[in-house]
């Protein structure tokens, strides 16, 4: 496989876990929280289907959705919940750095623009930033 695919297949599969994440997150938290979180299940929905696309386009099949995830902590509370979705938002932004660093052209720009999104939501999730968002993890 190539790098492009490889790194669009990682993407795709991050994007799986964070749909799954805000399924948690969502019935965690109230208000407000409640509504940013389903916003931000509908834009992953909406990267994954993107990326699905991309990666048929680029000669891969899409790798598919797991039947469950193991979440990185236990998440039983509102704070453990939004300590998720940051966690969830560094991630994808991790994956599509990847993409980033291995495209060109459309996919680049597309994968650039994801990762930016997925760095603000993280920023509100955390409360706070990182100097390299989507690099934190990999430290």
């Amino acid at each position: 496989m190539s790098a492009v695919l490889d790194a669009a297949q990682a993407a795709l599969a991050a994007e799986h876990a964070a749909v799954y994440g805000y399924g948690v997150v969502g019935g965690l938290v109230g208000g407000s929280r409640r509504s940013e979180a389903r916003q931000a299940y509908d834009a992953h929905r909406a990267r994954r289907d993107v990326l699905g696309r991309t990666v048929r386009d680029l000669g891969g099949v899409p790798v598919t959705a797991a039947a469950g995830y193991q979440l990185p902590f236990p998440v039983a509370d509102a704070a453990a919940a939004l300590r998720l979705a940051a966690y969830l938002e560094e991630r994808v932004a991790g994956a599509y750095g990847d993409v980033v660093r291995s495209a060109i052209g459309d996919i680049r720009r597309d994968a650039a623009g994801a990762m930016r999104e997925a760095a603000v939501r993280a920023v509100r999730w955390r409360g706070g930033s990182v100097a390299f968002p989507g690099l934190a993890e990999r430290s």
